[in-house]
């Protein structure tokens, strides 16, 4: 299962790096999207695909039996989600506005009206 999922990371890495090298915003935002989604498969596939209890001390009890989960990867990948959701909702309106204002999504065309605006 391991493997599988290093297969799936490389692949989400390549797609993320590969769509990040295109002329397209909306396909720039893809990557982001795919690269976020491929180091929160990493930091999973990191901690280990093994089952555990809840990291709850149950009452009456000192300390936590193992085998448990570790809780610390789980609250990497929740914040990197949220995270992850806020830039792609940010990046989607500045890619709206900025096709609005040029009618276009093609960072070359934009690199080369923003030249002819500052002259």
């Amino acid at each position: 299962m391991e493997l599988f999922l290093a297969i799936t990371v490389g692949g989400l890495f390549a797609a993320g790096f590969y769509c990040l090298m295109l002329h397209s915003i909306v396909r720039i935002a893809l990557g982001l999207v795919l690269l976020g989604s491929a180091t929160n498969l990493l930091i999973f596939t990191i901690n280990g695909l093994q089952r555990g209890f809840a990291p709850l001390v149950p009452e009456g009890q000192e300390a936590l039996s193992p085998p448990f989960a570790d809780p610390v990867p789980q609250a990497f990948i929740l914040t990197a989600i949220v995270i992850n959701f806020g830039l792609l909702a940010l990046l989607l309106v500045l890619v709206h506005r900025a096709a609005q204002e040029t009618g276009t999504d093609d960072t070359r065309a934009l690199r080369t009206e923003l030249k002819d605006s500052k002259q």
